[in-house]
């Protein structure tokens, strides 16, 4: 456990959010060796916050506009860590962290060698239960290494109409639309994956002497994660430990507004995608267009059942908009 490790937090207009972080930083059973934050706010309250809370070991950067943006600002934190730096460990802004968080993440590296990178779990975004090995799921549920969680309805549509996703939880199918990480269970085992979130990461440093964060993803960067891991787990293992636990609370500020999440949802998509499968086979492009449709749709119909209808519906329009930009170029 005696990896020596920087945290590169990026952060845009949230200075509360990060302060929580920091708190939650402070009480780890296993403290960074330097704390970086790349602030990429167009004010200076998450400097002033900073001055009035002192964090040991933490180093401040205002970036301008030229470095403005997730994947640019991780770039930056990146050539500044400490060259004595063996792990780089990455935090969303607006995350809390279990006491023994980087712990369990740095134990990892021990036990798995050959990691490149290892991610953590995010354990409030899900209502696992515990079934055992001989439990027979029904249609609306999903069920993993002997756990069980209540599936979504696009989810459960996909599987109706033969368009769910053929791999595990944490791997991209060759048409794209995948089960992200957040189906795995919370059974503190470690498991091999091909996708981490970026916000909840880590890799050797030795990796960015090849590897860099694509400026493809401008601003907000959906997907970027997405892009990064599957391009390193085609050289190298990644892992996901589930007993690196955190929580993620999803602030609204510094988000996008919910046509541009559309757009992004769609095109991003797509470009991570080709990045998996550069050449899909006809049935692979059909598939991933045909759930892409349906996502679109069952959004739209979603107007009729959530409050928040101008939004869903607003999402909606960048979704189509973006699936006709796809097919436009």
């Amino acid at each position: 456990m005696d990896k020596k490790f920087s945290l590169i937090i990026c952060t845009y207009m949230r200075p509360q959010p990060l302060l929580k972080l920091l708190e939650s930083v402070r009480f780890q059973t296993v403290y960074p060796n330097e704390i970086l934050i790349i602030d990429g706010s167009t004010n200076n309250k998450t400097q002033t916050i900073l001055q009035d809370n002192s964090f040991k070991c933490l180093k401040y950067y205002k970036v301008d506009n030229a470095n403005r943006g997730l994947t640019k600002q991780r770039n930056f934190g990146i050539n500044r860590v400490n060259d004595n730096s063996e792990i780089i460990c990455f935090l969303d802004d607006d995350t809390v962290l279990n006491p023994d968080y980087f712990e369990e993440l740095l134990k990892t590296y021990q036990i798995h060698p050959d990691a490149f990178g290892v991610g953590g779990y995010i354990e409030n975004e899900t209502n696992f239960k515990y079934v055992g090995y001989n439990y027979k799921p029904k249609i609306n549920e999903f069920y993993y290494d002997g756990w069980k969680r209540k599936d979504g309805s696009r989810f459960v549509i996909r599987k109706k109409l033969g368009l769910a996703p053929d791999c595990s939880p944490g791997f991209l199918p060759s048409f794209s639309h995948a089960r992200s990480i957040s189906f795995l269970p919370p059974s503190n085992k470690i498991y091999e994956v091909e996708l981490l979130m970026g916000g909840v990461s880590s890799f050797k440093k030795i990796v960015f002497e090849t590897y860099q964060f694509s400026t493809y993803f401008e601003g907000y960067g959906l997907y970027e994660d997405a892009d990064f891991s599957l391009r390193l787990a085609k050289s190298g293992k990644i892992y996901l430990n589930t007993a690196a636990k955190l929580k993620h609370y999803h602030e609204d500020s510094g988000r996008p507004n919910q046509f541009n999440y559309g757009l992004m949802v769609v095109q991003n998509g797509w470009y991570v995608w080709r990045v998996k499968n550069p050449n899909p086979s006809l049935k692979d492009k059909m598939k991933w267009h045909a759930i892409t449709v349906l996502l679109i749709m069952i959004r739209f119909s979603n107007t009729l059942t959530l409050s928040n209808k101008k939004q869903v519906f607003s999402e909606a329009i960048g979704r189509t908009i973006g699936w006709f930009k796809v097919l436009i170029n």
